[in-house]
């Protein structure tokens, strides 16, 4: 008799981890007047500091809910230019879908490559520009931004109960609120283009 796996849904890893996570952010979220999940959320990574900060927006208001290191990282400072080349993309990505069958646990995937990812990469003449990019849970990662199971529970969650459509992720080189200098990619002529871009998105 073979062996009978069985499937998850979003909604029975909700009922799984929501308890534990509400118990957590409940406070946080009241602090700030905030009685239910935010429908709007803001992931920020920073690839030098190896940091995702995740946000709530009530009202064009950025509330810090939780700071979470990576597990692992691959790549180097730079955006993703190609299939194969293990880099965390830089830009600003939208959220696609929430992944409860994750082989790293659970997962949420973004937008790579967008608009502007493909706009640069016909005017380069490059293309296959590889995929498939996910914030995860576990450690090991080619090109994606692992956090650990219990750090992806509690961004799985407020994904799941926040309007999908307004899930921003910007994925920058650096924190430029704390250095505004951009990073040399001598590979790409357009990274002043993208820094200045990433630098609007975050208030700068």
């Amino acid at each position: 008799m073979s062996e009978i796996v069985k499937k998850e849904s979003i909604s029975s890893i909700l009922q799984k981890v929501e308890a534990r996570v509400f118990v957590k952010f409940e406070p946080i979220l009241s602090s700030f007047g905030i009685n239910k999940y935010p429908a709007q959320l803001l992931l920020l990574a920073f690839k030098s500091e190896q940091i995702l900060e995740m946000y709530a927006v009530i009202n064009d208001a950025k509330i810090l809910i939780e700071s979470y290191p990576f597990t692992g990282f691959s790549g180097t400072i730079g955006p993703k230019l190609k299939n194969g080349d293990k880099q965390i993309p830089e830009g600003i990505y939208s959220v696609e879908y929430l992944n409860p069958n994750s082989k790293f646990y659970l997962s949420i995937k973004i937008n790579y490559p967008n608009d502007f990812d493909r706009e640069k990469a016909s005017l380069d003449g490059r293309e296959d520009l590889g995929g498939d990019i996910f914030i995860h849970g576990k450690s090991n990662t080619t090109g994606c931004i692992p956090v650990g199971d219990e750090a992806m529970e509690e961004i799985f969650v407020l994904a799941a109960k926040a309007d999908i459509s307004k899930i921003k992720v910007i994925i920058c080189p650096h924190d430029f609120r704390k250095n505004e200098k951009h990073p040399v990619i001598p590979q790409i002529n357009w990274s002043e283009e993208l820094y200045d871009n990433l630098k609007k998105e975050l208030g700068l």
